[in-house]
């Protein structure tokens, strides 16, 4: 068993000569030190989950994602972790031989059930009458959202602050389904400036999903969300979800060349590339001290290199 390391997170200042002449302090917060499958958010969202499945005396726990996604592989390693059977809804046809990312859920344990992509729409999936066909196929389980944004990976998500042991005046993080973020706005007052960096293109509906995540956190665990100065930032998603372009292949190449730390494709990169892109553009950041919270989710870059050829 690997240990989960959630409370000795390092912060590792990020050197770089245009930092120093606007006297800017960049830091990463190295959450995807957590654990090797179980990195980042994804581990904060699915904590509190784990717990709560266990304590409902469900034995398995069923989720959703499609063929390369971190939260698909993070729960099955988590499931295996912890001695519960996890179950992932796939989006698509079953394509054989599995990719790395699949092929590693199938490994820790995890069961799959692969969906039409018409099916698998939000709309679709988590219609009461779909999660009584899966509950006669499977029997009882306990039920994580794609992504795994609820409150209670809200909750977790708040405990990303605890490693944070210096004064900052912003905290930056990649966007998905919105539940970071909202762990952030939920641990953080109006004193600290919160930005997102959506992976998906059109990324300004989220800022939906995450009023509607931080009304279910506040209701169902009687908790208060404190922070209203975020912002979603939405010009880096580079083509959309999964996209990538030759100069953020670069960055993230040169990133670990300079720094000695892996960025992952859909999230951590492109948030790093925007903000590198905007303090060099912009007085605004002058004097600041800054927090980039690295997500995690470096297997998927493996599914890149299978796609595209890409290595880093």
């Amino acid at each position: 068993m690997t240990m989960i390391n959630e409370n000795n997170i390092p912060l590792q200042k990020v050197e770089e000569c245009f930092l120093s002449d606007k006297n800017i302090e960049l830091y990463i917060l190295r959450e995807d030190l957590i654990h090797p499958e179980i990195s980042g958010n994804k581990w904060r969202k699915l904590k509190y989950n784990l717990k709560a499945a266990k304590e409902n005396g469900c034995s398995q726990l069923l989720t959703f994602g499609g063929a390369f996604s971190n939260h698909i592989a993070a729960t099955a390693a988590a499931g295996k972790e912890f001695g519960i059977k996890t179950i992932g809804i796939i989006r698509g046809e079953e394509t054989l031989p599995l990719n790395s990312t699949l092929q590693l859920a199938k490994e820790n344990g995890m069961i799959f059930k692969y969906i039409s992509r018409e099916q698998y729409r939000e709309d679709n999936k988590y219609e009461s009458s779909f999660i009584d066909e899966l509950e006669n196929e499977f029997g009882q389980f306990y039920m994580v959202p794609e992504g795994g944004s609820n409150a209670l990976a809200i909750k977790g998500c708040t405990e990303i602050i605890n490693n944070i042991n210096l004064d900052f005046d912003v905290i930056t993080v990649g966007c998905g389904t919105g539940g970071t973020i909202s762990g952030l706005i939920a641990a953080l007052d109006n004193t600290k400036q919160i930005l997102g960096f959506p992976a998906l293109k059109g990324g300004e509906f989220l800022r939906d999903d995450i009023e509607d995540l931080l009304t279910e956190y506040e209701a169902e665990l009687n908790e208060q969300a404190k922070n209203t100065n975020y912002q979603l930032i939405c010009d880096y998603h580079f083509g959309g979800f999964a996209k990538v372009k030759p100069n953020l292949i670069g960055f993230i190449r040169e990133f670990k060349s300079k720094h000695n730390i892996l960025l992952d494709f859909i999230y951590t990169g492109k948030m790093l590339f925007g903000l590198y892109d905007m303090i060099q553009n912009s007085d605004d950041w002058n004097n600041k001290k800054i927090i980039a919270i690295h997500t995690g989710g470096l297997q998927g870059n493996k599914g890149f290199e299978e796609r595209l050829g890409i290595t880093i």
